[in-house]
């Protein structure tokens, strides 16, 4: 009987327990309790001319409503239980010559809520504002600099706007493009915590204005990348940067050496793509040791590995790397083969490409 009430016990204790967690679970990811509020920068580059924004949140597609930018003026970020039209509003005004601290008064007039609202704003002389109103959840809080702004709502703390400005600062008169500059200052505020909330969805972009971009809609935003929504919004945009701009990182490579680089300039070189003045292609070293050396001679053993290492190393001299000459036999096969298409780089070895060379080498000669 008594261990049957402690069994009692135990469940009941395990049953709430688990009403209690599923409670709590229940109340921290309600959707209905998260305010979607931002980090951003705006800046400048006065030795290209560029304006730009980079922005990350916890909701989906922020580029369209908290970044905003134009060509010779400067950048805007409007957040904070936003207003988009103060973007585009805030542009107006700086084109006009207004400065972006009386821009800022002027936007947040006959506004209601000033207090939630937060704003940064920057003009192509480098001179920058922002607001912070006083019911923006904590912490809230901006940083200026020269010829940049970050603003923030609901982080962790201020070490999130520092180390989005102390990046951007390091980075001045590096030659370092704008827009790369700005999505590694947003990742350097990530990587100290950034949002504090427990979000679903979480979203990033950046934008950038040049006067000497030909872009043919007029608009001269050179560049505007939204990653609408991704668990990790801020390195998917450096991703997708680097990718499409085939910037240095998009892609990892080293010198393309190896058994398979042989076994392509073997097929291109019987078919006489490749130094057709060689007579005979240099077969492949084999181990000429034998496996009872191994308990009965073990120095003997060894030394056959040691040659056939050698006679690897003597073949890798002068075959076995994808060099100019290797590059130049594949594009003429694919010229020969009619596998020239636009967009494709040198000496492209893709499956096209080696199921055509494989038959041929193989089938060819029937």
């Amino acid at each position: 009987m008594l261990k049957r009430m402690y069994i009692h016990i135990i469940l009941f204790a395990l049953i709430s327990i688990s009403q209690i967690s599923l409670a709590e679970k229940s109340k921290t990811f309600n959707p209905k309790d998260l305010e979607f509020s931002t980090f951003s920068i705006c800046a400048i580059d006065p030795e290209t001319g560029e304006s730009g924004v980079a922005v990350t949140t916890r909701v989906a597609f922020v580029g369209s409503r908290v970044a905003f930018v134009r060509a010779g003026v400067g950048a805007v970020a409007t957040q904070s239980y936003t207003i988009v039209e103060y973007g585009p509003q805030g542009l107006d005004l700086m084109e006009q010559g207004v400065s972006p601290k009386d821009a800022i008064e002027k936007l947040l007039q006959g506004d209601k809520s000033p207090d939630r609202r937060q704003i940064g704003l920057i003009n192509m002389n480098g001179e920058s504002a922002a607001h912070t109103g006083e019911g923006c959840s904590e912490w809230a809080g901006s940083r200026q600099g020269k010829n940049y702004t970050v603003q923030a709502n609901i982080m962790v703390g201020p070490e999130v706007i520092n180390a989005v400005a102390e990046f951007f600062e390091k980075t001045e008169g590096s030659k370092m493009p704008l827009a790369e500059r700005l999505i590694l200052s947003l990742e350097a505020g990530q990587k100290e915590g950034g949002d504090k909330r427990w979000g679903l969805m979480q979203s990033a972009a950046v934008k950038i204005a040049d006067p000497n971009s030909p872009v043919m809609n007029g608009n001269q935003i050179s560049l505007d990348i939204e990653v609408g929504e991704h668990p990790t919004p801020v390195q998917e945009l450096k991703r997708i940067y680097y990718r499409t701009g085939e910037h240095l990182g998009w892609r990892e490579f080293s010198e393309i050496k190896g058994n398979d680089v042989i076994e392509l300039q073997r097929m291109l070189h019987k078919l006489g793509y490749w130094r057709p003045e060689l007579e005979l292609f240099p077969t492949t070293p084999i181990f000429d040791g034998k496996l009872e050396w191994k308990r009965a001679d073990p120095e003997k053993y060894d030394q056959a590995y040691d040659k056939l290492d050698l006679e690897n190393e003597k073949l890798y001299e002068s075959f076995g790397t994808l060099d100019l000459e290797t590059i130049n036999a594949i594009d003429k096969f694919r010229e020969d083969h009619k596998m020239n298409y636009t967009g494709n780089p040198r000496g492209l070895v893709d499956m096209q490409f080696i199921e055509t060379l494989r038959l041929e080498y193989y089938l060819g000669s029937k």
